[in-house]
């Protein structure tokens, strides 16, 4: 697990800012209502591809896969807001998402080479903050993070391979493209907290 955690490291531009770890250990609450979602809205992103490209066989195969893993993230997630009495409930999503699905180009494959780009960012920050939080949580929520990391180091491994795989040529120039806007989204203020939030400002800092 560690190398993988070393090459997700290397594969983002920037850790997870202290004052994130810091707005989450104080909102704890919004950080599992947020992650729950993100596990329901990963397994839709999962299925979404597969309906939209049936004919990319390794692609069905490791979404069908992913979404089933996402799903059971999810349940899991439900049920220990439910052992806290925390309410699972709508909140506004992160600029995160939109802030790098904004860049996706339109034409194939290009849009779905940047799709599977920008999935193996999520899954890579989403791991690299399950590492960089577990060791500060209670033991029970701590243990389960860090059960995470193994399927979301996996995820991002998947979602790279399948970048290269249907791409018409070398993306690391894109990847590269990614990799600025996704820190530029992790280290810039944010007027909210979730889970792929930026930088909280400074009500959730000093709640």
């Amino acid at each position: 697990m560690n190398d993988a955690l070393d090459s997700i490291r290397s594969f983002l531009n920037c850790e997870t800012p202290d004052a994130w770890v810091q707005a989450a250990l104080k909102h704890q609450d919004v950080m599992l209502v947020d992650h729950a979602h993100c596990e329901q809205k990963a397994a839709a992103t999962a299925m979404a591809l597969i309906y939209r490209y049936p004919d990319r066989a390794e692609l069905l195969t490791k979404m069908a896969r992913l979404a089933r893993e996402e799903l059971i993230h999810f349940e899991q997630v439900l049920t220990i807001l439910a052992k806290r009495n925390i309410e699972f409930r709508h909140i506004g999503a992160a600029r995160y998402a939109s802030g790098l699905r904004r860049h996706v180009r339109t034409s194939e494959p290009y849009r779905l080479v940047d799709v599977m780009i920008i999935g193996a960012f999520v899954e890579a920050r989403s791991c690299e903050r399950f590492a960089k939080i577990a060791p500060h949580l209670d033991e029970e929520l701590g243990a389960f993070y860090t059960s995470l990391l193994k399927s979301e180091a996996r995820h991002y491994q998947h979602y790279l391979k399948l970048a290269r795989e249907y791409a018409t040529g070398p993306i690391e120039d894109r990847i590269a493209f990614f990799a600025e806007k996704e820190a530029e989204l992790v280290l810039s203020e944010d007027e909210q907290f979730r889970f792929h939030s930026g930088v909280p400002a400074a009500q959730y800092q000093a709640a």
